[in-house]
């Protein structure tokens, strides 16, 4: 089955140039010129990746990725930040709004369609971890079929990587994860990120969870308790 891209750019030479590259290759392509417009197209076809540049008029990457992740029904969906911005905040911002990935501009297009695959295979594979078996005490459970947190009885959805990477943790409570285990299991050594990938994202799972869930072993790595 051909996976779904949908390219979001106020550039139209460079949709053109994605769009050709991506088709040649077997992918379905949709493409929009803002991010307004690009929300409208997301919750239409559900692509399985999102192609997203971060400078546009109307609607910058930011802002529409964070509109992007707040969408249950595109919970499962990879969010990739393409931009010529290749500065540290900029990366940070993009993987704090829900993002999957940063790549910097120029890129080859066989680079291109590499990383976007690997992905897309990490999309399929998704995460073998799984919650232990619940306890009545337990005041958060996840439900990985639906890819939602139930929270003291309440569901919501997490970005993809929030996700595993809480599903993760969650597997074995109290175990302590390396941050090498913790980038492995969840990014894949496919997928390059930048150092503090993994503390933007526990910073959110604890603002959604509560600082007492995830606990850091300075030097070490973290782990999940009730």
């Amino acid at each position: 089955m051909s996976h779904s891209i949908l390219i979001i750019d106020d550039e139209s030479d460079i949709r053109l140039l994605i769009r050709y590259n991506l088709e040649k290759e077997g992918f379905i392509v949709i493409d929009a010129d803002n991010g307004e417009r690009g929300i409208e197209l997301a919750r239409q076809y559900k692509p399985d990746l999102i192609l997203l540049d971060v400078m546009m008029p109307v609607m910058d990457g930011i802002e529409t990725c964070e509109k992007l992740r707040k969408l249950p029904e595109l919970a499962s969906t990879m969010i990739c930040f393409l931009t010529a911005r290749g500065e540290d905040y900029s990366q940070i911002a993009g993987l704090d709004a829900g993002a999957d990935d940063y790549i910097t501009k120029p890129i080859k297009p066989k680079l291109l369609i590499s990383r976007l695959s690997a992905l897309l295979r990490r999309k399929e594979k998704g995460t073998s971890a799984v919650p232990a078996t619940p306890d009545p005490k337990n005041t958060i459970e996840i439900d990985k079929e639906k890819y939602l947190v139930i929270k003291d009885g309440k569901p919501f959805a997490l970005p993809r990587k929030e996700f595993e990477l809480l599903a993760l943790l969650m597997s074995k409570p109290e175990k302590v994860f390396l941050r090498d285990v913790i980038m492995s299991s969840v990014w894949g050594d496919e997928v390059i990120v930048g150092d503090r990938t993994i503390d933007v994202h526990i910073r959110k799972l604890r603002e959604k969870l509560g600082d007492q869930h995830i606990i850091t072993v300075k030097g070490v790595g973290y782990k999940f308790e009730y």
